[in-house]
């Protein structure tokens, strides 16, 4: 038995997730697979596409054995949070052997060297003074690595899943983890690409299968088309087929019509909640400092819709990623005081006979379960996480076109195949 995590959102999953969970079997021998996913909300600061059962059921059709849920104050953090609370909840089941992640180096030792550099470079002054004068993390690191390390490293860093592998990376080390990181090199479509696999390249069924993209060969299948997540999302919002980027077995697939949520049908209740609240709240959500709550209120007093809420927030310090998780810790509730409490329980979203396998093998001091209303009653911590994610729940079943009743979290069943 050897078991591997991946650290996850699925929103939606696709073949280059597939094509990730079949290397890492045939790649580094894992044996079990287990997948730690953000919950209904989205580290780019969304709503996820699908809810976060429909999303796990996918994952078990297609290779995964286990889905673990990740809090949703990791979830709408920043990449170094979002990070730690994954690895946070794997380093406490005591039975993981691999974390396995794309990049887009495909290179551990070349990440490993960059995540390195990125904590040295984090502690300069020539970081801190460019982060007081107003630069966003990313730049002012970006241009502090540059000047002690290679044009390599900086390169690296550039690529958003190689900026995710080097978190996981330095979470692994600053827990002083077992688990052993491994990488597979993603192709196709890049991340947030607005082109399929096939529009990236004239050559790219040529590279497709020299990478090994292509199933099935000796038989004559179809080669596995690639698509980015969020174009997807939005073929998938405009109600168009998707079905030669998703897996075969994928529910049915031509039946899987599964209904779709959207971040646009939260937006009065956004501009709502924001106008309602005193700069001193909004002070107290994560990633606000050096008074941006001011901004954000004067913004709400002026915007009429999200994407003009977000333009007249946007400055050169706060990309519009961590804006529109900034706004949605307002509209959840979510403190700073959330964002530094470690997982209270592992929740289990589904599992199959290997996930079952797994769960034998765990040893684990946090609480383990599949019954949130079970997980809730083992201390004041397990209650309060458990009641964040019911409240965060019944705001998300209002972005579905015909809103969803209170009560989600509490009466869905964990998938179980």
């Amino acid at each position: 038995m050897k078991t591997a995590a991946i650290i996850c959102e699925y929103n939606p999953f696709h073949n280059g997730h597939k094509y990730h969970i079949e290397r890492t079997k045939s790649g580094f021998g894992a044996t079990h697979m287990i997948a730690v996913m953000s919950g209904n909300f989205t580290q780019r600061g969304d709503v996820a596409i699908f809810d976060k059962f429909t999303r796990a059921r996918t994952a078990l059709e297609n290779g995964i054995d286990l889905v673990l849920e990740l809090p949703v104050y990791c979830s709408l953090a920043s990449a170094e949070q979002f990070a730690g609370g994954a690895v946070s909840i794997l380093n406490s089941l005591n039975c993981v052997d691999l974390l396995s992640f794309g990049s887009e180096s495909g290179d551990i030792e070349l990440l490993k060297e960059t995540a390195g550099a990125s904590v040295f470079a984090s502690e300069t002054e020539e970081f801190l003074g460019m982060m007081r004068r107003g630069l966003s993390y990313p730049a002012a690191l970006s241009k502090a690595i540059g000047k002690y390390y290679d044009d390599i490293i900086v390169e690296t860093l550039e690529s958003p899943n190689n900026l995710l592998a080097v978190e996981y990376l330095k979470a692994l080390a600053d827990s002083g983890s077992d688990i052993q990181p491994v990488t597979v090199k993603r192709t196709g479509a890049g991340h947030d690409s607005e082109q399929t696999s096939e529009e990236v390249n004239p050559a790219a069924k040529e590279r497709l299968s020299a990478l090994g993209l292509i199933y099935g060969d000796e038989k004559n299948e179809p080669e596995l088309k690639t698509a980015s997540a969020s174009l997807l999302r939005k073929m998938l919002m405009n109600g168009e087929d998707v079905s030669d980027y998703i897996p075969d077995n994928l529910t049915g697939k031509e039946s899987f019509k599964p209904e779709t949520a959207s971040v646009s049908r939260l937006e009065t209740a956004i501009l709502y909640k924001l106008r309602t609240m005193q700069a001193e709240e909004i002070s107290k959500v994560p990633n606000v400092l050096h008074g941006l709550e001011n901004r954000i209120k004067k913004a709400a007093h002026a915007a009429r819709n999200l994407n003009e809420l977000l333009f007249l927030i946007k400055t050169k310090r706060y990309p519009l990623a961590r804006i529109r998780r900034i706004i949605l810790c307002c509209l959840l509730g979510i403190t700073k005081t959330d964002a530094k409490t470690p997982p209270q329980y592992i929740r289990i979203l589904g599992m199959n006979e290997k996930g079952r396998e797994i769960l034998s093998a765990v040893k684990s001091k946090l609480p383990a379960d599949a019954s949130l209303a079970a997980l809730m009653k083992h201390s004041g911590a397990c209650r309060k996480q458990g009641l964040l994610e019911c409240h965060c729940s019944d705001i998300y079943a209002l972005a579905y076109e015909k809103p969803l009743p209170c009560g989600f979290e509490l009466t869905s069943k964990p998938v179980i195949l």
